[in-house]
């Protein structure tokens, strides 16, 4: 079966806005943060950074882990079915699935990892006066620049509409019915 349609996340595109998002992010989290909790302080140790370091690597991981939990939660699809791993080549982790998925499912998978690992850290950081923690949700939230790109694109699809995730680029492919000949059942 073909699909209606693909979307496709062009990372040479997308990249630049990714970065400008990225550093505007910081900039007015850095503000937010200084402006709430502690005006006109910066604070730099070598823990801090290691921190922010190690953070950044290991949400970037929980934050495909989220997305995997996603299927299986919102999109119904067995552990058997996902996959998940690092492309050197693009410069990106994934998390995918085998099975379709409904558009809403998708939609909610999608963005399921920006708010564990963006909105929760940044507002921690408010709360717990963690700068550290208040930059990484602005890191995380523009690592989640593409799953954002990916979400508004779906929100032009009918609800009932089925998603496979491209196992090996970043791409969706849109089928108005569900494509059994590709499921793997």
């Amino acid at each position: 079966m073909t699909p209606s349609h693909i979307i496709e996340l062009k990372i040479d595109e997308i990249a630049p806005k990714a970065l400008w998002f990225n550093v505007f992010l910081l900039v007015a989290f850095a503000a937010a943060y200084h402006f709430f909790n502690e005006p006109l302080v910066f604070h730099f140790s070598l823990g801090g950074i290691l921190f922010f370091l190690i953070g950044y690597v290991v949400l970037i991981v929980v934050h495909e882990v989220f997305h995997l939990i996603g299927f299986v939660v919102f999109g119904k699809v067995p552990v058997s079915s996902l996959n998940y791993g690092i492309s050197l080549k693009m410069g990106i982790a994934y998390a995918t699935t085998s099975r379709p998925v409904q558009n809403h499912a998708m939609r909610k998978v999608l963005l399921l990892p920006f708010w564990t690992t963006a909105f929760f850290p940044t507002v921690l950081g408010f709360w717990f006066d963690s700068q550290v923690l208040v930059l990484l949700g602005a890191m995380l939230t523009a690592g989640a620049f593409g799953d954002f790109v990916m979400f508004c694109e779906l929100r032009k699809e009918k609800n009932a509409a089925w998603i496979i995730d491209d196992p090996s680029l970043p791409r969706l492919h849109v089928y108005d019915s569900y494509p059994e000949s590709e499921s793997g059942d």
